[in-house]
C-alpha cells in the first residue's frame, strides 16, 4: 500500500469515527481496544526505518500520539442511556485531534529538515494512530466502568443482544463496590 493511499484510508477512518462519536455511541470495548491494536500491528509490520533519525521520529511520533490519545480520552463524555454506557466526543476532543495531526505534521517537517528522506510519507502512520487510539480507548474504558450501566464488549447484530466481557464486568463491579464502600 502506498503512503498516499494509506494516509487517505486513515483520514477517512478518523473522520468516520469522529462523526459517529460526535453523535454519541455505545462504549464498545472491542472497538476501543482490539481495533487500535490491530491497526498498530499492521502499522508495525509495514514500518521500515533505515536510520537512527527515522527511529527517533517514529518513537517521538508514537509518544506524542499516546499523549494526545490520553488527553482526548479525558475529554470524552461517558454517560448511561437505556442501561448501556455511551461515549460522546466533545468540541475539545476534536480540537485535540487536530492538534495531534498538526503535531505529527510538524514533527515530520522538522525531521525532514534534519535528515531528508528519513521520514517517508505514511511510514509508521498506522502504528502511531493505533497507539493513540489505544491510549484513548484505555482512558475511555477507565471512565466508562465508573458509569452506571453496562459496558458492552461488542454490539449485537440484527436484533441480537450485545455481548459482554467477564473482564469488563468484573472491573466495573469492583469499581462500583469500592465507590459504595467509600460512601459509607
Amino acid at each position: 500500500m502506498t503512503g498516499t493511499v494509506q494516509i487517505v484510508l486513515i483520514a477517512a477512518a478518523i473522520i468516520y469515527v469522529m462523526a459517529r462519536r460526535l453523535m454519541g455511541e455505545p462504549a464498545v470495548g472491542k472497538r476501543l481496544l482490539v481495533l487500535p491494536v490491530v491497526l498498530g500491528v499492521i502499522g508495525l509490520t509495514q514500518t521500515s526505518v533505515h536510520s537512527l533519525t527515522a527511529i527517533v521520529f517514529l518513537v517521538v511520533s508514537a509518544a506524542l500520539s499516546v499523549v494526545f490519545g490520553v488527553l482526548r480520552g479525558l475529554t470524552i463524555r461517558t454517560y448511561e442511556r437505556n442501561g448501556i454506557v455511551m461515549l460522546r466526543y466533545t468540541a475539545m476532543t476534536i480540537v485535540l485531534w487536530f492538534a495531534s495531526i498538526a503535531a505529527r505534521l510538524a514533527a515530520g517537517f522538522v525531521m525532514n529538515l534534519i535528515d531528508p528522506g528519513a521520514v517517508q510519507a505514511g511510514n509508521g502512520l498506522m502504528l502511531v494512530v493505533g497507539a493513540g487510539l489505544l491510549a484513548e480507548g484505555l482512558v475511555v474504558l477507565a471512565k466508562a466502568v465508573r458509569v452506571p450501566g453496562q459496558v458492552v464488549w461488542s454490539k449485537g447484530r440484527r436484533g441480537a443482544p450485545h455481548r459482554t466481557s467477564p473482564f469488563l464486568d468484573s472491573w466495573q463491579q469492583k469499581v462500583h463496590e469500592t465507590r459504595h464502600d467509600s460512601s459509607r
